[in-house]
Order: structure tokens, then C-alpha cells, then sequence
């Protein structure tokens, strides 16, 4: 059973819905297209809030032109030790100035949450049943102190990022 996550908790209802040839969006529920299929979309109309599933092997900056269209971008984590996701997500926010839901997807465990959320990560689609039971208790585990700068500073402020960061 997957469920999303954010941190205010755990949502109810969410209408996003990666499409497979079992599963296909009905009623109220929307598709989370591939980029090509929102591209090809896009380029042949002027609607707006769509959804998009990023893979691993995507380049992102192919949504550059589309961005202010996209109200949902979810990155794809298929296995735990693939960290091209972080790497999305921070193109996303910090050089393409996203700003609507950045939702994880996939092999989303306990410990990459607060990692995630650093990055620029909003919302979560988890699976793994300890991640879920630790959400539901509120209990992420983290890092108090962090050198590198990203798209969320540290919650004691910026700590050695400065050192970093040009401008």
C-alpha cells in the first residue's frame, strides 16, 4: 500500500496516480505523465496543472519551458542506493527555481526522508512499511549540523554553507 506523506502528515485523497497498464486514472484521479508525454501535450495545448514522473535516467532540464505548467514533479527512486533523485531535485530547485510539489516516488526509505526534504522534496509516496509506521510515530531521524548548502537550510540557519554558495 503506498501513501503520501508530507510533513504535516499523511494526505488523504491524493488525486496523483502513475499510470501502468493495470492501473489507468479514473474519475477525479489525474496521470502523472512521462516527460515526453507532457511535452507532447503541452506543445499541443495551453492547459495547465500537470504532473510529470521523472526517471532516473531523464534529463530535467528538458522541463525547463514547462515548469510553471507542471503543479506536481515526482521523482523516481526505483532502488534505495540510486541517488540520481537528489540530484533532480536539486537542479529542480535551485538552478530551475521549481516551486510546486516535488513528490518522491518509489524505494523511499526512513533515513532519506530528512535527506529529501533537504533537497527540496515536499511530498513522499512510501511503501516500505517501517518508513510508514515511523511517519505515523513522527520520528525522522536526522543531522543537526550540514556543510553543504540546498534547497532547505539547516535548522540551527545556515551553519558552513556560506563557505560554499557563490554567488
Amino acid at each position: 500500500m503506498t501513501r503520501i506523506w508530507k510533513e504535516t502528515g499523511f494526505v488523504e485523497n491524493d488525486p496523483w496516480v502513475i499510470e501502468t497498464d493495470e492501473k489507468k486514472a479514473e474519475g477525479e484521479e489525474r496521470p502523472l505523465l512521462s516527460i515526453d508525454q507532457l511535452i507532447e501535450l503541452a506543445d499541443t495545448s495551453n492547459e495547465v496543472g500537470f504532473g510529470v514522473v521523472v526517471k532516473p535516467a531523464d534529463d530535467v532540464r528538458r522541463l525547463e519551458p514547462y515548469l510553471y505548467r507542471l503543479e506536481l514533479v515526482a521523482v523516481e527512486f526505483p532502488a534505495f542506493n540510486d541517488g540520481r533523485g537528489f540530484s533532480h531535485a536539486s537542479l529542480l530547485r535551485d538552478r530551475l527555481s521549481y516551486k510546486n510539489e516535488l513528490r518522491a516516488v518509489g524505494d523511499v526509505l526512513i533515513d532519506q526522508v530528512p535527506l529529501m526534504l533537504r533537497c527540496g522534496f515536499d511530498s513522499f509516496a512510501v511503501t516500505n512499511a517501517t518508513a510508514l509506521k515511523r511517519l505515523s510515530e513522527n520520528r525522522l531521524p536526522g543531522i543537526s549540523v550540514h556543510y553543504q548548502p540546498t534547497a532547505r537550510t539547516a535548522a540551527a540557519g545556515e551553519a558552513y554553507s556560506w563557505r560554499r554558495r557563490s554567488a
